[in-house]
């Protein structure tokens, strides 16, 4: 799954269809805007799974190494670029931001994350 690439730092650019709930979820993600985990959500490390998890009152996700290094940034105060800076100096990596950018847009259609201002 890929993302348009946009080159706004507008929040928000873009639309895809309607999410559960008549949401619609943004095509592309600014690399200004800041996401935060969603309501309703928390998000934890599970040692059984070995992974991290997103709990919430109906259920849990496990999330895969890279979502749970991507969500544990996702804190509302650092913005899309911040965490594609930080992920590419951890892992000592180039050429994320697609990659985020995509997962982001997911999480978003998912509620898993918001975009705060």
């Amino acid at each position: 799954m890929s993302a348009p690439s946009g080159g706004t730092d507008a929040p928000l650019a873009g639309t895809v269809g309607a999410s559960a709930g008549g949401v619609v979820a943004p095509a592309v993600v600014g690399a200004g805007a800041k996401p935060a985990l969603g309501r309703g959500f928390r998000m934890q490390w599970e040692p059984a799974q070995k992974a991290h998890v997103l709990l919430y009152p109906e259920g849990m996700v496990k999330l895969n190494g890279s979502a749970g290094e991507i969500m544990k940034r996702c804190d509302g105060a650092r913005t899309v670029a911040e965490i594609v800076s930080d992920l590419e100096s951890t892992f000592a990596t180039s050429g994320l931001e697609k990659d985020v950018q995509a997962f982001v847009v997911m999480a978003l259609e998912k509620r898993w994350l918001e975009i705060r201002p």
